[in-house]
């Protein structure tokens, strides 16, 4: 999978809002080249919520263990939820250590500093995580949704 295939996948959601942060957009320049996706159907990005997936490109400070420095590294992060957490990775978000090591390629994995809340990630995903990054990025979305509807006061 490519950055722009799972770019595309999850601007075919409902309701997603899709942030690339470039130099010129007031953005902090770290979060340049990096792509943030919402849950947000009157397109204007929410003050009170954390995007419920990402994609990094690089390195950040106190996570590197995915070695996003090389040439064409990515990672995408995913917010799925505490049931697709345990069944990824076999124990309760609040009972995983992060920061536990290297992040292998193509798995899906514990997020490395933010498992703990429940964050998935996969590093280069390729043939073996294609499907599962989709599953999940999917899951995601719909319990974006419902945290949306309920705080909005929204059905459907």
């Amino acid at each position: 999978m490519t950055e722009e295939e799972i770019i595309s996948f999850v601007d075919a959601l409902d309701g997603v809002l899709t942030l690339r942060p470039g130099p010129g957009d007031g953005s902090p320049e770290i979060g340049w080249g990096d792509t943030f996706f919402y849950h947000s159907p009157d397109g204007t990005v929410p003050q009170a919520t954390q995007p419920f997936a990402t994609i990094v490109t690089k390195d950040y400070p106190g996570d590197e263990g995915s070695r996003l420095d090389r040439p064409g590294a990515f990672r995408v992060n995913v917010a799925a939820g505490r049931a697709a957490f345990v069944r990824w990775v076999g124990c309760e978000p609040r009972e995983h250590v992060s920061g536990t090591g290297p992040v292998a390629e193509d798995t899906v994995v514990a997020h490395p500093v933010y498992g703990s809340l429940g964050w998935l990630a996969v590093t280069n995903p390729g043939p073996r995580t294609a499907e599962a990054v989709r599953e999940l990025l999917a899951e995601a979305h719909r319990l974006a949704r419902a945290r949306h509807e309920r705080r909005s006061g929204a059905s459907g």
